[in-house]
């Protein structure tokens, strides 16, 4: 089984919960780092990084991109990158945001050019979109994601209210993540 991390800020649990979704597809010892409110990590956090087969990064969505918590801890991973500490390691990504679209698109792309600059390997989403007429909330990649998961949760929902297709997505997409870095393991 790969090792996993997923690094992630979230800013008021949301993108958390999407992470915690990741993880249960990523399977039972998938680490969980969260960013703090300053943009660092736990203790351990870059050791863990380091030694994963597979990094999925998180952040939400703020003002079209993401938060500067996330930005600190991108820019201090310049260290890693002097050393090629990540390379050819599989990478994945998320965002949350309030708004359906939200320029949330700009943040992924964003996650997927740090994996990129590390030479990490990405994996997209996989999923095809759900996008007839019948289609609801609670279907898999109802937002039409395909570099990387896609979360809406409205401003004024709590993380017991983000919608359960965009959940399921997430151990869709964890389990993926999961499988690839498997492959390329070895």
């Amino acid at each position: 089984m790969p090792e996993i991390a997923i690094v992630y800020h979230s800013g008021y649990g949301h993108t958390k919960r999407v992470a915690e979704s990741i993880a249960l597809g990523a399977g039972p010892d998938t680490k969980l780092i969260p960013i703090d409110a300053e943009g660092n990590l736990p203790d351990g956090g870059w050791d863990s990084l380091t030694a994963a087969d597979a990094i999925i990064f998180g952040a939400p969505t703020y003002m079209g991109n993401v938060s500067w918590q996330f930005k600190k801890f991108a820019e201090a991973s310049s260290k890693l990158w002097f050393t090629q500490a990540w390379k050819d390691k599989v990478f994945g990504g998320f965002t949350n945001s309030a708004s359906f679209n939200g320029d949330k698109q700009v943040s992924l792309i964003t996650l997927q050019t740090l994996a990129s600059q590390h030479g990490g390997i990405w994996v997209s989403l996989g999923i095809l979109p759900s996008n007839k007429k019948s289609s609801t909330r609670a279907d898999m990649n109802n937002l039409g994601g395909s570099v990387g998961l896609l979360v809406q949760s409205p401003s004024d929902a709590s993380v017991d209210e983000i919608p359960q297709g965009d959940l399921d997505t997430g151990v869709s997409y964890g389990r993926r993540i999961a499988e690839i870095a498997g492959k390329l393991r070895g």
